[in-house]
This record gives C-alpha cells, sequence and structure tokens, in this order.
C-alpha cells in the first residue's frame, strides 16, 4: 500500500511540477486552445526561442498580449542558452532547460534535430545502466527471496492488529536483507525516466527549433493522427510504422520487467500494470509528436537490449562458476 501510494505521490507531485496547464498555451476568444494546423500542437506561449515558420510567427504576433515573452526578445534556437530567458521555477530551471540546450547543441554537430533527440534520449539510458544493473540484481534477489516472503504472508494471512503487522514487517525486513534487498533500487530507474520523459515533452514542445526540424520528411511536431489522415501514403507508412515501434518496444519492455518481478504477487501486480500501460500508451502515442515518439522507441528500445545483454551475462556468470 504505501508502495502505491508513494508512486502516486510521484505521479501528482510531477504533473503539478510541469505546469502542464491551459495556461501554458494560447487561446482564441472563445478561450478555445489554438492549433498549428501543420502538426495539430496546441501553441504554447512560452516557446524558449525564436520560430521560423511564418504561419507560426503570424499566430504569436496575433496573440502577441498571450507571449510569456514576446518573440523580437527571444534568441535564435541556435543561440539558445540557460539563462536566455526569465526564471519559472525549478521544475523549468533543472529539467526543461538544461535538456532544451543539450538537444539543440547535439542538433547542431549530428546537423538534425530528430536524430539528436535519439541520440540524447540513447546517451541517458546508457547513463543509467549502472541503475538498470542494480534494479536487475534487485529482482532477482526478489525471485530467491519469494519462498520466504511467501511463507510470512501465509503466517499473517488472517491477522490485523498492529503486533502481528510489525512482526510481519520485522520478518519481511530480514529477509531483504539476507537477500540483499532494497526496495528502493528497483524503482529508481523508473522514477527518473518519469520526469525525464515530461522534460523532453515540453521541451520539444517549447523549442521551435525541434518542432519545426523533419526527418524521414516529417515534421518533428507533428502527431501521428494528423500525420495519416493528412499526408502521401509514403508519410502514413511511416507514421504507421512509429506507432508500431512504439507499441512493440513498450510491450517488450514491460515483458521483460515482469519477467523480472519476482513471481507471486508482484507479478500479478506488473501483469494488470502492463495491460493498462499499453492499451494507455496505444490510444496517447496518436496523439504524440514525432520527436517524443523517436525519444520513446529509442530509449525503451535500449532497455530491451539492456536487460537481456545483462542476463545472459549474469548466466554465463553462473555457468562459468
Amino acid at each position: 500500500m504505501k508502495k502505491k501510494l508513494s508512486i502516486l505521490l510521484v505521479v501528482i507531485l510531477l504533473l503539478t511540477c510541469t505546469g502542464c496547464g491551459k495556461s501554458d498555451y494560447i487561446v482564441n476568444k472563445d478561450k478555445q486552445l489554438v492549433q498549428n494546423k501543420q502538426t495539430g500542437q496546441s501553441v504554447r506561449n512560452d516557446i524558449l526561442c525564436r520560430p521560423k515558420d511564418k504561419e507560426l510567427i503570424e499566430i504569436y504576433d496575433k496573440y502577441e498580449d498571450q507571449m510569456q515573452t514576446k518573440i523580437s526578445k527571444l534568441p535564435e534556437c541556435e543561440n539558445f542558452k540557460l539563462n536566455s530567458t526569465k526564471y519559472h521555477g525549478l521544475w523549468e530551471s533543472i529539467f526543461v532547460k538544461p535538456l532544451a540546450w543539450i538537444i539543440i547543441n547535439v542538433g547542431k554537430l549530428v546537423r538534425n534535430f530528430g536524430i539528436s533527440v535519439m541520440v540524447v534520449g540513447a546517451l541517458i539510458r546508457l547513463i543509467l545502466l549502472p541503475l538498470s544493473k542494480k534494479s536487475l540484481q534487485t529482482s532477482e534477489n526478489m525471485k530467491k527471496a519469494q519462498p520466504e516472503i511467501q511463507k510470512i504472508e501465509r503466517k499473517y494471512q488472517n491477522k490485523t492488529d498492529n503486533e502481528s503487522m510489525m512482526a510481519k514487517s520485522q520478518e519481511t525486513m530480514m529477509i531483504y536483507k539476507k537477500y540483499n534487498i532494497n526496495p528502493v533500487s528497483g524503482c529508481l530507474v523508473s522514477f527518473i525516466q518519469l520526469p525525464l520523459f515530461f522534460a523532453f515533452l515540453e521541451a520539444i514542445n517549447r523549442v521551435p527549433a525541434i518542432f519545426e526540424e523533419t526527418l524521414f520528411g516529417i515534421k518533428l511536431g507533428t502527431n501521428s493522427l494528423i500525420g495519416i489522415t493528412t499526408g502521401s501514403w509514403t508519410v502514413r507508412i511511416i507514421y504507421i510504422i512509429i506507432i508500431l515501434l512504439i507499441l512493440l518496444t513498450t510491450y517488450l519492455s514491460f515483458k521483460i520487467n515482469m519477467a523480472n518481478a519476482g513471481g507471486g504477487e508482484a507479478e500479478k501486480q506488473m501483469m494488470m500494470m502492463s495491460k493498462f500501460m499499453i492499451i494507455m500508451i496505444s490510444i496517447v502515442s496518436i496523439t504524440l509528436p514525432v520527436a517524443i515518439a523517436l525519444y520513446w522507441i529509442v530509449t525503451n528500445g535500449i532497455m530491451v537490449l539492456q536487460n537481456i545483454i545483462l542476463q545472459r551475462n549474469k548466466k554465463g556468470q553462473k555457468v562459468s562458476k
């Protein structure tokens, strides 16, 4: 129960910190969100640098009174610095601006911001490799400890008094200590990934150089629904492939997590959560900008490969012993 509550609190905290509210977007006289017709994006009033698309500039000029910073005072995206715009909170300063700055500068090197998003996503996944190793080790130790944990569960199955609950908690902690299990380490990668995902999404939507960029003939700010319904057949096929890759990499990542869940109740909970998440991501994926879809595919794909390699190395070490 405590674990579920902590996860819920983290999600609520992230949603409130990211500032994903209507106040971050331009609205028309009917209080409806103004959209970029080319990409299907809702137009934000807090972009970090100057756009180049003429139609987008016209929108910003028309609703200049809603802009947090006038376009004329914004830097060119290629010249964006961490102190280029006003301070708008810790979330923006710690996550969004640094990430936007990194994507822009890597984009200068690789000459495409779509490739930059994938490269930065891959680098972050590699940086998280030590935590992934720790998480995998915790999962393996949990599997070994399951028989003893289930024994404790049966022992206190019908007891709800405080004394029994304290004794159950103490005995469970002894099992964790015996098998060197740190429950927090198994969740660290997920907890870190969540704010990074929101930060990537916000950086992409607030940096015109990213969402105006094209890759494989498609604009990175366009969502798949717009692309499938308005693009040529070649473009539509690319969008369909992107959606399928999102679903495939998501399914594989959850499948690996279920294999590492440790069995028992944890595996059942993971299975239920994975089914829910896959359905939700299937729906959401058609409304995501291509840039964030590329980030999702790359990071999930690398995570799957990392886990396969780590598991094979573990098996190889066991055989050698």
